[in-house]
């Protein structure tokens, strides 16, 4: 994997994870559930093992990092408070 297939990667995944934080906000499970497979897939090569990136490439990936989590606190502020909710109703029932 090059310095630029991982950059590649990183930037798949977080348009990814921008599209599943709009999916969240709207209440579309459905399409969330479909951008998390996209989302694992894309983040499969990184498991295969990457090369370690310096200077500005190094740099890149961090921003994208930071984005990707980004996206994450915005996908779990909606569907955290979702997930306590219906583990309430399931165990009032």
């Amino acid at each position: 994997m090059t310095s630029q297939d991982i950059l590649s990667m990183y930037e798949k995944i977080a348009g990814i994870t921008a599209q599943m934080a709009v999916a969240a906000q709207a209440g579309d499970w459905d399409r969330l559930a479909l951008l998390e497979g996209q989302c694992k897939t894309q983040a499969g090569a990184a498991e295969a093992g990457a090369l370690a990136l310096t200077g500005e490439l190094r740099a890149r990936k961090v921003a994208l990092l930071k984005q990707i989590m980004a996206n994450d606190r915005a996908v779990r502020e909606v569907t955290e408070p979702w997930h306590a909710r219906l583990a309430a109703t399931m165990a009032a029932h």
